[in-house]
């Protein structure tokens, strides 16, 4: 493969990165999510974790009340991360792997600059 057309994560990923408080509610990332027009949150906890639309609709569905339940009662915790200069064939494959469908991007001081979705990717290697 020419890698002069192959695509880095930097060149896709949505950015700035959204992020919820871990004191917000799921009703709280579900509007969020919906203005943003985005499925994923990263909530600023120690070390990071994210919040998906997924995690949400499983809140619904299960009756409880969005406004009632945490952030961090849903949320996965200690997230994957990847840089920017990584390829999306790699991401691809640890979307794969991992059965996720969000990672958050780091740059080389570790802080969150951008989130790339298994939609981006599928958007770019199609």
């Amino acid at each position: 493969m020419n890698t002069d057309a192959r695509v880095q994560v930097g060149e896709v990923m949505s950015s700035p990165l959204e992020t919820i408080s871990k004191n917000a509610t799921v009703q709280d990332a579900a509007k969020r999510m919906r203005d943003e027009e985005i499925s994923a949150l990263v909530v600023t906890t120690d070390p990071p974790s994210i919040v998906t639309s997924t995690d949400v609709l499983t809140v619904a569905a299960d009756g409880r009340n969005a406004g009632d339940v945490p952030v961090t009662d849903v949320m996965t915790e200690s997230v994957e991360t990847v840089p920017p200069d990584i390829y999306l064939e790699e991401v691809a494959a640890m979307l794969t792997t991992f059965g996720i469908k969000h990672l958050p991007v780091t740059n080389n001081d570790d802080e969150y600059v951008g989130m790339v979705s298994s939609t981006d990717v599928t958007a770019q290697l199609s």
